[in-house]
Parts: structure tokens; sequence; C-alpha cells
């Protein structure tokens, strides 16, 4: 999937909005499943499916406007990967995107199903189990997309990003967040998809370990070669 030349405030609404509508996606889905059934495997299920499908979709449709990132660990790793390529600005006007986005989403969904909106949520997830499950989803992750890159297979992001959520909302202790900015706006439901506050920035923390680590992956896998003319990848992630 090929980023297109379209201005910077165009990509950096195209994250805003992504990441928004993924946001969405995964607390919505999380709430209805908890309003229909009280088997944790049946709302683990909806949840999944919907994430993932919905994350597709996203990426199919706004990948060739900003690459679809939706996540600053993707953002991050694709700077680092491009650089001099691809400027700090960017990178940080899309993480700020991103940030906004979640935030905006999650309010967004508590609002559709006639919730409180901003009321923060209560479950605490910071064992040591669910960081090192939350550093190996986001390792995975990153390795996806950089993987699609070195090999030319960009364009099969929507299936290949989307495929690997769904099957590490089930594979990883943690439920496969692998986003920072989805991890905040996480913590602004309490329902089925939400995190502690207290819990995000050992979350975060642990997806940054992750980036790391699947790069690292990549580097090893593929080599180090910057290849400017490749596709920008599109991503993202649960990523919540």
């Amino acid at each position: 999937m090929r980023m297109s030349l379209a201005p910077l405030p165009r990509r950096v609404t195209a994250e805003f909005v992504g990441t928004a509508a993924l946001v969405a996606v995964v607390v919505g889905s999380g709430i209805r499943a908890d309003s229909l059934s009280q088997d944790i495997g049946v709302r683990l299920l909806a949840n999944s499916l919907a994430s993932a499908v919905g994350l597709g979709l996203l990426i199919a449709l706004l990948g060739p406007l900003s690459g679809a990132h939706f996540n600053p660990v993707v953002t991050l790793s694709e700077w680092w990967s491009r650089r001099p390529g691809n400027g700090g600005r960017e990178a940080l006007a899309y993480m700020a995107a991103q940030l906004a986005g979640a935030v905006s989403g999650a309010l967004l969904a508590e609002a559709m199903f006639g919730r409180t909106p901003g009321v923060l949520a209560t479950a605490p997830r910071s064992e040591p189990h669910l960081l090192l499950g939350e550093a190996v989803a986001t390792a995975g992750l990153v390795l996806v997309v950089q993987g699609l890159r070195h090999t030319g297979r960009a364009s099969l992001a929507p299936v290949a990003v989307a495929g690997y959520i769904g099957a590490a909302i089930w594979f990883t202790s943690s439920g496969s967040f692998a986003n920072p900015a989805a991890t905040v706006g996480r913590s602004l439901t309490d329902s089925f998809t939400g995190i502690a506050p207290a819990s995000v920035p050992a979350f975060a923390a642990a997806q940054l370990l992750g980036m790391v680590l699947g790069m690292g992956l990549a580097g090893v896998l593929y080599g180090t070669e910057r290849r400017s003319a490749e596709p920008n990848p599109a991503p993202a992630r649960r990523t919540g």
C-alpha cells in the first residue's frame, strides 16, 4: 500500500479519524458483548472479530492517505527505519493525532451506548505476565509491519495486520493492546476492554520494549537496509 503525497494536515486528519474509529470499534464491541453474554469466551470472540474486521477495513480505506498507522509504536518504528527521509515533525504530528483520536473514540463509544463518557476504568492490568504478553504482542505487530515492507508486500497489510491482531487477542495474556494511544483511550471506559489508568504506564513501557524487540528481530531476519522506495506500511493495532 503506497502512501500518497497528501499534505501533512490531511494525513494527520486521517490518523485522527482512523484511530478514533478503531478505538470506537474496540470499546463499542466490548460494551455490546458485555450486554449480550456473561460468558467471557463469547465476549472475547465478539470483541476480537469486530476489532480485526474494523482494523482491516480502516487500513484499506485510509492506508493510501497516511499509511494507516493508528499507533505510536508503528509510527516510531517506521520513522526509525526510514530516517532521515521521514522527519520527526511528521512523526510527532501523527502521534498527537493518534492520542487525540484514541481518547475521542473511547468517549464516542461510551456515548453511543448511553453511558457517561470519561468514567475511568477500574480493571488493573499490571501483573508481570500481562506485561510480558503485551511486549510479545507488540513485537509481533512490529515484525508483521516491517516484514511486509521489507518483502514488498505492504498491499497485504489490511489482511495481514488485522489477522495478526485478531489472533494475538487470543494467544497473548494481555489481550494484545499493542498500542500506547489506544491504551490511554481504553483507560476511559470501565467496560470489558478497559484498563485502569494506574496500569497504563507499565503497559506503555511493555509496548515500547516490544517495539524494540520487533525491530531487532526484523533486522535479523530482513537486514537493516533502508529502502525509501518501498510502500509505507499500514498497521495498527489493537490495539487496542
